[in-house]
């Protein structure tokens, strides 16, 4: 086996891996859409920071990024790569000596580039290139789950109301947003989220869509749906995307959450919906433990922070080779 650059000849030979790669983890959860191509490689083709696997003529993997970015995961000053899904792919065959020997090689590619945090979107299913990478340092992240228009059995949840509340409602939501955000700053989670004023909030959720639980008139909790996702499937046409629930603590438990996600789930399916998505981040337990019940996972991420002093080291390196 031997690793190169990754560049616009390989292409179609490397669409096409990552379709098959994809057809394996919908085996595992068939509510994935069906699709036919990936997004465009050019991209990573252009940027240099990704490798191919080759076993002679055959291409076995590849593994590619978007070109670094900053403020990596929200860190001041930490500059990160993110492999996303589709853009790397292995055989079943030797899958995790592959993946080892092509971050080998794109890893160094990445610090070179400045940087230390390192993320790749793996299937959640995919067992192999999970355990290569946790033998590499890296650890679960962040998650991507899919369900269909299934039916949600709920309770009845007396004197509760729920309804999709129009746009000029929308900003008597951003009353959660403070509540929302506190537990993030809280261990395991350690998240700092941006504050948000009341235009930055409207702006963000222009084109979402809010549908609330209310109590005597007042909204307790909600789900707000977008258009937007994390991967590519997002970008099918009956697809949509939960990117935010909340129900404010004095009414959990009351079976709220699960009756307003049911009416949601319902009303998406007649408006035309067949998939709904969300994401989130493994490290907030309350997130898992509520998404996790009704979505399945088909993609686990998995981010690494090297050692920012090997940057120092890195060019001191190159400039003995000059």
């Amino acid at each position: 086996m031997k690793i190169i650059d990754f560049t616009h000849g390989y292409i179609t030979e490397a669409n096409a891996l990552a379709i098959v790669n994809y057809e394996e983890e919908q085996n595992h959860v068939p509510a994935l859409p069906y699709i036919n191509s990936i997004p465009d490689l050019s991209e990573f083709a252009d940027n240099g920071l990704g490798v191919a696997a080759f076993d002679n003529d055959k291409m076995v993997g590849f593994l590619c990024c978007y070109k670094p970015f900053d403020n990596a995961f929200g860190i001041s000053g930490v500059r990160g790569v993110f492999s996303p899904m589709g853009g790397n792919a292995a055989v079943p065959e030797n899958r995790a000596k592959i993946y080892a020997a092509m971050y080998q090689a794109a890893g160094e590619k990445w610090a070179r580039a400045g940087a230390v945090s390192h993320a790749v979107c793996l299937y959640a299913h995919d067992k192999k290139a999970q355990e290569q990478f946790f033998r590499y340092g890296f650890g679960l992240r962040c998650v991507d789950a899919i369900r269909g228009m299934e039916e949600i059995a709920a309770p009845v949840c007396e004197g509760y109301i729920f309804e999709e509340i129009v746009a000029e409602e929308h900003i008597s939501v951003y009353s959660f947003v403070e509540i929302f955000n506190r537990p993030f700053l809280a261990s395991p989670t350690f998240m700092v989220r941006p504050f948000l004023t009341e235009t930055a909030f409207l702006d963000g959720v222009r084109s979402d869509r809010f549908f609330t639980a209310k109590k005597d008139g007042v909204i307790v909790a909600f789900v707000s749906i977008s258009n937007a996702g994390e991967t590519f499937i997002c970008n099918t046409p009956k697809y949509i995307h939960a990117d935010g629930a909340f129900c404010l603590p004095e009414h959990r438990g009351k079976g709220v959450m699960q009756g307003l996600l049911s009416y949601t789930v319902n009303t998406l399916k007649t408006d035309g919906y067949t998939e709904a998505g969300t994401d989130f981040e493994s490290i907030n337990p309350a997130a898992c433990g509520f998404w996790l019940k009704y979505f399945t996972a088909y993609t686990h991420s998995v981010v690494r922070r090297i050692d920012d002093n090997i940057l120092k080291v890195t060019k001191l390196f190159l400039e003995d080779e000059k």
